[in-house]
């Protein structure tokens, strides 16, 4: 089997060339290809599909095999994907679990390495616990918690406790991030991963929509800068009453290597 390698500003997947429909993976499958030890090796695995309705197909595997959430940087990555094997144009758009998402190529800094712009789903306002941790889905679900130093934490073990935060259904991914004068800084414990990854997209996409519905309130502001341990992506949105519309993540999708498996 063919593969491909990618990451998304450390947020790495195993890309799979599906057009063809020839390829089906049970769960045993996709944990072995993304084990570290014993397989390739990533944070998750997505089969890029045939479509009639967009370009293409995102079906998207957590490491653990689970297929529930869209992934953001994932996003990125099969756009940047799908442009390198000339199956989508400089924009375009896909279908993913939650829907069709749009994608454009943004800037080329060399043959591997592409800014993409993806569009991502309208949500709702982030819903506020009374200790201060909120609560939002961005295509997947979200804590997000306010920290003065976030370098300070144990991600992993915090995370994971977090998760299982029982006012919400089911569990939540969980962000811990930090205000700094000109942007935002997160480090995210991903369930599915069940560990720290260098960037989380719906997770990124979480942190600076709930800061915006807190912290920056009526600011004509619409761009906000998130550094990640994995790199900088950027968030677009509008905001209307209760709603965010016309959200976008932004940030680098770079190719690492291609082999057989």
């Amino acid at each position: 089997m063919n593969f491909y390698k990618y990451h998304g500003t450390g947020n790495d997947f195993i890309l799979l060339n599906n057009r063809d429909k020839s390829i089906t993976l049970s769960t045993f499958d996709v944990r072995q290809l993304c084990d570290r030890k014993y397989g390739i090796g990533a944070d998750g695995l997505i089969l890029l599909n045939p479509s009639e309705q967009t370009d293409f197909e995102m079906v998207f595997y957590n490491n653990d095999g689970s297929t529930d959430t869209f992934c953001g940087n994932g996003g990125r990555c099969i756009a940047a994907f799908a442009h390198r094997l000339g199956i989508m144009d400089e924009k375009g758009c896909f279908l993913a679990s939650d829907g069709v998402h749009q994608a454009e190529i943004i800037s080329k800094h060399n043959h591997n390495e592409i800014v993409v712009r993806i569009g991502m789903k309208d949500c709702a306002m982030p819903q506020q616990f009374h200790d201060d941790i909120f609560f939002i889905n961005t295509g997947s679900p979200h804590l997000v918690i306010f920290n003065d130093d976030i370098e300070a934490l144990d991600v992993s073990l915090l995370g994971e406790q977090r998760s299982y935060d029982p006012r919400i259904t089911g569990r939540a991914n969980v962000n811990f991030v930090e205000k700094q004068p000109d942007h935002l800084a997160v480090r995210t414990f991903e369930r599915g991963v069940e560990d720290e990854t260098q960037s989380c997209g719906t997770g990124i996409v979480a942190s600076a929509l709930t800061y915006a519905a807190h912290f920056l309130k009526d600011t004509t502001q619409n761009v906000i800068t998130v550094e990640s341990r994995g790199g900088t992506l950027k968030v677009y949105y509008a905001k209307t009453d209760n709603t965010f519309h016309d959200v976008y993540l932004e940030g680098k999708a770079t190719f690492v290597f291609e082999g057989k498996f």
